[in-house]
């Protein structure tokens, strides 16, 4: 019968496993500069923390929406759901302080957190509205009259769809929806599945179906966005003036409120009243008349971001407690049963009336479509969304309740806590460690220092490489703490190698030859090595999760090293360790290879079988003389 088959270790395979993710990484800094060399320097940069870069510092105001002075509660609320926002676009490293009773000092590093600075300072408060009316940006034009609006043949007369081709911008255009996060009915699904791209909202052969014939007659050109879709006899006589007069400019946020008196955050931060915004509506920029608000940010659970998996598209996953569930499955519940029929068949108007607004500091972030009824609180909100575009929804709806209006006093610029000293004394620490990890390596383990200086050099890259990536994704930002805690990692990668290297000596002392003994000793080293790695990290968890401030920052980068030290052993350690067994060098035991049978006290010597047999055949001395006396012919 024939002996078990042993698996051959593969060396080349996991050493292309390595190669794979370091030019996997590159790929990933580079980005859309790889084919501009010119400017690859300026990827390859780590963000530093506020103890070692400068930063910017915004000092917020806060205060009730009754304009009364917030309590230490509430300031303390305030200060947690900040944080969170800072947290929510990264490790970014930021600080926020109470200062007095109503002022919030928030520090970001560096001077490319505009967008975190941006998420901070937008501070009003999160809502959920059904959006009554929708112009594109273009020429100020008036609202059509209730009566031509509600005119019940307006959209369903045939002779619209016949219109010429109008103008994608001059129609009602949205591209996310709004869907339950568990699959629907079977007929809501399939009307959900059968607009795909937009619906016919974006159809211009269906944008006049909605426009009632009134506004057709009194603008000639739909081209120009004088058109505003919806129902205006929804609208207040109040809140319909403020649109007229409205006039929203691509990409203003906060310009436009002073055109309709929003001189503060409360008239737009009252939940019980109609309001005007401005904002992004399927890739157009308008203007937004909406109705009071059913659902707050309050009420919002969480919020993720994350692939679907069945398009393979970005959306954000909501979900609401209680009574936002219950109100906001009524609120789903009558748009749909109302507009989406029209909204399906081509109906401009009920396109609009069927978007549900999120406003955050009176701007419009998203308006999805009603898919169907959302009786359970959960939700998925899709769109042809960017990674970026869904993480950032994620955070305006997960960190988006405050409950203080908080106001921006001044922005100011502030240096480094620390300075360039403090951070050349910790590489010139980390340079000395592993110096002495270098000589150590080699005037004990002789060639296998090779390996252990090779394995620290691949960490230290790759580590390098992910502390870049999380610099220009996750606007991570590097701490003397930090850096503390990379040169920890020196002293872990160094154990891995160390406890291997001793387990395939112990092997050899047995008496086996390298070859087995490489793969022997790896089975015994690798226990070891996952165990203490795995405490390891399971420290740096702990510690980040129960610590403030810089700690965090520490526990980060321990945790990162960690599992670089995992990645590195499995794929270049031990595979190199296989390669330079097959040499002759390390396979014949040269004594400078650190692997020497004689020097390491070997049972008996695995370098040569004649030398063994030799050792064996020689004759003791002892041992002839007593053969010779004990000879019968000898006298």
């Amino acid at each position: 019968m024939a002996a078990p088959s042993r698996s051959a270790p593969h060396p080349g395979r996991a050493l292309f496993l390595l190669l794979v993710l370091i030019v996997a990484m590159l790929l990933g800094i580079l980005g859309p500069k790889l084919f501009a060399p010119s400017q690859w320097g300026h990827r390859f940069k780590v963000g530093l923390g506020l103890d070692l870069s400068s930063g910017t510092q915004v000092t917020l105001q806060a205060q009730t929406l009754t304009g009364k002075p917030p309590s230490s509660d509430e300031m303390n609320a305030a200060v947690g759901v900040i944080e969170s926002r800072v947290n929510g676009t990264g490790n970014s490293g930021a600080q926020v302080q109470p200062q007095g009773t109503n002022l919030l000092v928030v520090t970001v590093p560096g001077k490319g957190s505009q967008q975190t600075i941006q998420l901070v300072s937008s501070t009003a408060l999160l809502m959920f509205r059904q959006v009554l009316l929708w112009q594109g940006s273009g020429a100020a034009t008036t609202a059509p009259s209730p009566a031509a609006s509600a005119t019940p043949s307006a959209s369903a007369t045939p002779s619209a769809t016949a219109s010429p081709t109008a103008s994608a911008t001059g129609t009602a255009k949205t591209s996310a929806k709004i869907v339950p996060a568990a699959s629907p009915s079977p007929s809501a699904s399939a009307k959900a599945t059968a607009s795909p791209s937009g619906s016919a909202s974006v159809s211009p052969s269906a944008s006049p179906s909605g426009s009632p014939s009134a506004s057709s007659s009194a603008s000639p050109s739909p081209s120009t966005s004088s058109t505003a879709f919806g129902n205006p006899s929804l609208v207040n006589k109040n809140v319909l003036a403020q649109f007229n007069k409205l006039v929203c400019k691509p990409g203003d946020t906060q310009a436009w409120k002073s055109q309709v008196g929003y001189q503060n955050t409360t008239p737009y931060n009252n939940p019980d009243v109609q309001v005007v915004a401005c904002g992004n509506n399927g890739g157009q920029w308008g203007k937004f008349a909406l109705d009071v608000a059913k659902v707050q940010g309050t009420q919002v659970t969480s919020a993720t971001a994350g692939l679907s998996t069945t398009s393979n598209q970005w959306q954000v996953n909501l979900s609401l407690n209680g009574a936002g569930a219950s109100a906001f499955s009524t609120l789903t519940s009558r748009l749909y049963s109302n507009y989406y029929a029209g909204y399906q068949a081509g109906d401009q108007n009920d396109a609009i009336l069927n978007q549900v607004a999120i406003t955050l500091d009176g701007n419009v972030v998203s308006s999805p479509q009603i898919q169907g009824a959302i009786p359970g609180g959960n939700a998925q909100i899709t769109g042809n969304f960017t990674q970026a575009e869904a993480t950032q929804l994620q955070n305006e709806l997960k960190f988006g309740s405050v409950p203080l209006d908080l106001k921006t006093l001044f922005v100011t610029s502030v240096s480094a806590q620390v300075g360039r000293n403090q951070l050349d004394a910790g590489l010139i620490a980390a340079a000395i460690g592993l110096f002495l990890v270098v000589v150590y390596a080699f005037f004990y383990y002789r060639g296998l220092g090779i390996v252990s200086v090779c394995s620290l050099l691949i960490a230290g890259l790759i580590t390098y490489l992910a502390v870049v990536l999380l610099t220009l994704y996750q606007n991570f930002t590097l701490e003397l703490a930090g850096i503390a805690g990379l040169i920890v990692a020196i002293g872990i990668t160094a154990d891995s190698f160390v406890v291997y290297f001793e387990r395939l000596r112990d092997e050899v002392r047995e008496g086996k030859q390298l070859r087995p003994a490489v793969e022997s000793g790896w089975k015994r080293a690798r226990r070891t090595i996952l165990v203490s790695d795995t405490v390891s990290f399971l420290a740096a968890l702990l510690l980040y999760y129960f610590a403030i401030g810089e700690v965090k920052g520490f526990a980060y980068t321990l945790g990162l090293t960690t599992i670089i030290d995992i990645v590195v052993v499995f794929l270049f350690t031990k595979p190199m360790v296989t390669l330079l067994a097959r040499t002759r060098f390390f396979g014949n035991g040269h004594p400078m290879s650190g692997l020497d049978p004689v020097r390491l006290g070997a049972k008996t010597p695995w370098r040569s079988s004649v030398r063994r047999n030799q050792v064996r055949r020689r004759p003791d001395p002892a041992a002839r003389t007593t053969a010779s006396s004990q000879d019968p012919g000898g006298s």
